[in-house]
């Protein structure tokens, strides 16, 4: 299994034989300008909420890959009226098994509004059992208790915001792994914007310092999971 990073919250997880896109937002970002989206066919797009950087480039890689895109119902909703049905809508605490495994919704702290100012429902996060792990991907969140909750999935991997200012930045995210008993991090939502400039270093010193596995994967590269 392997991840690969294409910018702000933008990831692909190759798993279950399937190839999974998180949270699309690559042509408006500059450090992503090489990336051809076409050339990405995800089967799956996962979609944690409605914001502009994390679904600018949803409907374009959509419909040239016919993913199946899983989010809330409300943002399923928006998609189907922009002419998507291959959506599947869920909503917080429910759980469904595709053919590449399980994903359950879990909560989220954040806003969410599509980028034509529609609602976009709640924001959330995804808990994936899928080739023998389970992997956390918490969308952007502030810290919070309801993390407590996913202590016992056994988590192998988690994907963190730790950006700051929209998301908690790398000391909340420090306590986030412990509330969710896991290790062994990938971070996100930082870098993009000027307000989530951080200092790399300083942040991996940090996580180190702490026992935490943190992977900060540069623009293309990929992480074995």
């Amino acid at each position: 299994m392997k991840t690969t990073f294409y910018g702000q919250s933008t990831f692909m997880l190759e798993a279950g034989g399937k190839k999974l896109l998180f949270d699309p937002f690559i042509t408006p970002n500059p450090a992503a300008k090489d990336i051809d989206i076409h050339s990405l066919k995800p089967d799956y797009i996962l979609v944690s909420h409605g914001h502009g950087d994390h679904v600018a480039d949803l409907i374009e890689i959509q419909k040239s890959s016919g993913a199946v895109i899983i989010c809330i119902a409300e943002i399923a909703n928006w998609l189907g009226k922009h002419g998507i049905n291959n959506a599947h809508g869920m909503n917080i605490g429910g759980g469904f098994d595709f053919d590449f495994g399980r994903v359950k919704m879990v909560n989220a702290i954040h806003s969410s509004t599509m980028p034509d100012g529609s609602p976009g429902g709640n924001p959330a996060g995804f808990v994936l059992y899928l080739d023998g792990k389970t992997i956390y991907y918490a969308g952007d969140t502030a810290l919070t208790y309801d993390m407590k909750l996913l202590a016992d999935e056994n988590l192998d991997w988690a994907y963190l915001p730790i950006g700051d200012n929209y998301t908690m930045g790398v000391d909340d995210a420090i306590k986030a792994t412990g509330f969710i008993n896991c290790k062994n991090v990938i971070g996100m939502h930082y870098d993009t914007f000027p307000v989530i400039v951080i200092d790399k270093k300083e942040a991996e010193a940090k996580f180190i310092k702490a026992g935490i596995n943190i992977k900060m994967p540069e623009l293309g590269e990929s992480v074995d999971l």
